[in-house]
């Protein structure tokens, strides 16, 4: 048995500044593009490792197993629901139906700004909440660029757009794991996510129209995009408060979807904004400006075979989602292998932990469980549908799995990192120096949710990581720890357009391969400023409104 080791040192801020490198270096290396995202990955991935082994005091074989784990878990979830919705994409790209989905929906309006109300924000949302995990970003950043928004236009508005949602993905799964972690109920914690983000359901659409059109843009449309996000923050209040956290994206979805459509049957802009350009000053990759692709109304038959293998895709991640479903074939469906000289072989330490805590390694192979499963069921059922041979699909998924090979090298990588410091303690190393900061704590400590998101590329994962650290931290500073857990799961959702795994999402959903830099430079001030405006709500809910932050209506 090892114990994890936090302060190695003996001096918390060198510490923490040692704890601190393979994030520093992943992110300056994408940022900088000094090195493709899937080698800047490695190269952070061995600098952690021996920051893990010669600084944290982590045996070797220890380390190099969670490095393995990592990796496996990389690609089961998260790479195999990528490589799926790619695989999906190009199916309907072959047989011309992408095409018409995106003259289905961009139909509705030829305003590009409020194509992006209703793509990247409202669609996104309902795909963040049946499945999470990329499948956002990936389904909208496609959809936009086929639409005629440039590769940047495309994956940073996506990204942007893909942040208040987060908290209730997947039905709810980052919920659970907070809850999994605290002991806290579900419906607490669901309840006062749904008290902080939808003020920030409110601002993303405004902040998203700002960074595409500029303010005088935005004005002009501001009551479409009103109508947007207000529908969807009083929808994600009232679900996350009265019914259950579950369910709270997909209804919130869907009601500011058929509000925003419905608005537009009695109110139109004075001027359509037809330009996808990024306010004027966005290029593509032969350096040229973007024109805007003319807008074709398709038939009705042609809209209907557009939007099948979308309505199989949320059938089929609706049934994936459901506890029932998971719990009927995670019985069977599995296969459990705890990892020889990890698992249980770590323990976490006080103040991380109550008290000396195993810590679990185990991959768990939840192989028809998973949503990347589910999605390539339903990609297989709608080539069937759209009229492919199965050799034809074969031979499809053949050129998907080339085109997605650095992808799923990054994101395997990616999560070998958050394993790695999440076992070496180095992660919590990061934790401890946010909960030193005391009066302070709701504002940093919601930052620590961000932090975790952008290691991790999960709010679940954030959570789990985190979850109990704000809570044991809040209980000593006498703050309400339904409110900080709550707080680590909505400031997590900032760090998600930043973390390197949605921004791989992103540039292969795009095709923009080997620029997760210029990404990463786009998306990156927007995420620290919208965090820290979270960690403001949060530390007004503890000290000025204290009320929002001790009543919780319970279902």
């Amino acid at each position: 048995m090892w114990n994890q080791v936090y302060d190695p040192t003996g001096s918390a801020v060198l510490s923490t500044i040692l704890a601190a490198i393979p994030v520093l270096i992943l992110l300056g290396l994408i940022a900088t593009n000094v090195v493709k995202a899937h080698i800047a990955a490695i190269i952070a991935l061995i600098i952690a490792n021996l920051i893990a082994i010669f600084i944290f005091t982590m045996p070797a074989a220890m380390s190099i197993r969670a490095t393995i784990l990592g990796s496996i878990t990389g690609f089961f979830p998260i790479g195999w629901i990528v490589l799926n919705v790619i695989f999906l994409y190009r199916l309907t790209v072959e047989k011309g139906q992408f095409e018409k989905l995106q003259q289905t929906i961009g139909s509705v309006t030829d305003d590009r700004r409020i194509q992006l109300l209703l793509i990247a924000f409202a669609f996104g949302a309902f795909f963040e909440g049946a499945s999470g995990f990329g499948t956002p970003v990936a389904v909208t950043g496609a959809i936009l660029i086929g639409l005629g928004f440039s590769p940047l236009a495309a994956s940073g508005l996506s990204l942007i757009a893909n942040t208040a949602p987060v908290a209730y993905g997947a039905l709810g799964t980052p919920i659970q794991g907070l809850s999994q972690v605290t002991g806290i109920d579900p419906y607490l914690l669901g309840a006062m996510v749904g008290r902080q983000l939808p003020f920030f359901s409110v601002l993303v659409p405004f902040w998203l129209i700002w960074v595409f059109a500029g303010r005088k843009g935005m004005m002009q449309i501001w009551p479409a995009i009103l109508v947007t996000g207000a529908s969807f923050a009083i929808s994600q209040f009232a679900i996350s408060n009265y019914i259950n956290p579950w369910i709270v994206d997909i209804g919130a979805s869907l009601i500011s979807m058929a509000c925003l459509i419905g608005f537009l049957q009695v109110w139109q802009p004075k001027e359509v904004w037809t330009s996808p350009k990024l306010r004027g000053h966005d290029i593509s990759d032969d350096g040229t400006l973007k024109e805007a692709k003319p807008i074709v109304r398709p038939s009705r038959a042609e809209i209907r075979a557009a939007l099948t293998p979308w309505v199989i895709v949320c059938v089929i991640l609706l049934i994936w989602g459901t506890g029932f479903f998971k719990s009927a074939v995670n019985s069977w469906a599995v296969w459990n292998y705890p990892v020889p000289g990890l698992d249980k072989m770590i323990a976490k330490m006080p103040p991380v932990a109550p008290g000396p805590t195993p810590e679990a390694a185990t991959f768990s192979f939840t192989w028809l469980s998973y949503t990347g499963t589910g999605m390539f069921i339903a990609a297989v059922l709608s080539g069937f549908a759209m009229g492919f041979t199965p050799l034809a699909m074969l031979k499809t998924y053949a050129r998907t799995i080339k085109l997605c090979a650095y992808s799923l090298i990054t994101i395997a990588a990616m999560l070998a990192l958050g394993t790695l410091t999440r076992l070496s303690g180095i992660d919590s190393t990061l934790g401890l120096a946010f909960a030193a900061t005391g009066v302070f704590y709701p504002f940093f400590g919601t930052l620590l949710g961000w932090l975790g998101v952008a290691l991790t590329g999960s709010d679940t994962a954030s959570n789990i990581l985190f979850g109990n650290l704000q809570k044991v931290t809040s209980e000593q500073l006498g703050l309400s720890p339904i409110l900080m857990g709550a707080a680590n799961s909505s400031g997590g959702v900032m760090g998600k357009m930043i973390d390197a795994q949605s921004i791989v999402v992103a540039s292969t959903a795009t095709g923009w391969f080997g620029h997760e830099g210029s990404i990463l430079r786009f998306v990156f001030w927007h995420s620290i400023v919208l965090a820290c405006l979270v960690g403001v709500l949060v530390t007004l809910q503890a000290y000025v409104w204290p009320f929002t932050a001790m009543v919780v209506v319970q279902p």
